[in-house]
């Protein structure tokens, strides 16, 4: 499987030349084999006896098409001795881990949600997911918003508020300042799924799952009109709630197909 390192995260819609360079020189490149690359202070190019790499494959959020070109240029900076240098949409890199070189539907469930209409070689259909606030079915962001306005509106037993209110500490008054007054509200409604997962033998508690996902399907995968294709699912939400998903895939007419938590595994593999 090869070595494996942990950075910060590269968003070259959201982060500029300078940032993306100081990741890539400042966290990756201390952690790479010296034989690969030899750890250095600055950008300068290598001695050409050092050996190439073959290729570096970069799949990420926020690489839209007219921002593969700024991707791969700071990579080649970086890696000048590369022979191949790819970069590529995290949508784009679910495709390949779920369904290969053969055509399929692959989506992203996990904080937030992603979906497309995959040819074995690109992306030909995406329905735009739109964010949490206007979109985003079928994400973490989404059950979590669910889960509070179901319990909070009495749709849910009293005791499973009662239970959440102890284990997080906070009424009502403090949710809401958590969702509307505090930084990244969209990461910490996705953390409540793991109290929702805790309750998920309750009957009404799985039921706001299932519903998450067949409007995710209705909303998102039903454009493509495929339904002779299986679904496949990356991320967390997917894989944690497997068994719902599967029930909401069955109950809109479709199929279900392959379900992995990270597509990294698959990916390392296919090389």
């Amino acid at each position: 499987m090869g070595e494996r390192f942990h950075t910060q995260g590269i968003n070259p819609f959201h982060q500029d030349d300078d940032t993306i360079r100081a990741i890539l020189k400042d966290e990756l490149l201390p952690n790479l084999p010296s034989s690969l690359f030899p750890l250095s202070s600055s950008l300068n190019p290598l001695p050409s006896s050092l050996s190439p790499l073959p290729s570096i494959l970069f799949y990420g959020s926020g690489v839209r098409p007219e921002l593969e070109g700024k991707m791969r240029r700071l990579l080649r900076e970086v890696f000048p001795q590369a022979t191949v240098i790819e970069a590529h949409s995290d949508l784009l890199g679910a495709c390949v881990a779920l369904c290969g070189h053969h055509e399929g539907i692959a989506c992203i469930l996990g904080t937030g949600a992603n979906s497309c209409l995959y040819d074995g070689r690109r992306i030909v259909m995406n329905t735009p997911p739109l964010g949490y606030i206007l979109g985003d079915e079928g994400s973490g962001a989404v059950l979590g918003i669910r889960f509070l306005n179901a319990l909070y509106k009495s749709r849910l037993p009293q005791p499973v508020r009662e239970a959440f209110e102890a284990n997080m500490g906070m009424d009502m008054s403090q949710v809401i300042e958590r969702v509307y007054r505090q930084p990244m509200a969209n990461r910490w409604l996705a953390s409540l799924s793991t109290f929702i997962h805790d309750y998920i033998c309750e009957p009404a508690v799985e039921q706001l799952v299932i519903d998450n996902f067949c409007d995710f399907i209705r909303r998102n995968i039903v454009p493509y009109t495929r339904c002779d294709l299986p679904v496949n699912a990356v991320g967390s939400i997917a894989f944690y709630y497997s068994d719902q998903l599967a029930k909401a895939v069955k109950e809109e007419g479709y199929t279900l197909g392959k379900i992995v938590r990270s597509p990294l595994d698959a990916l390392v593999e296919m090389e």
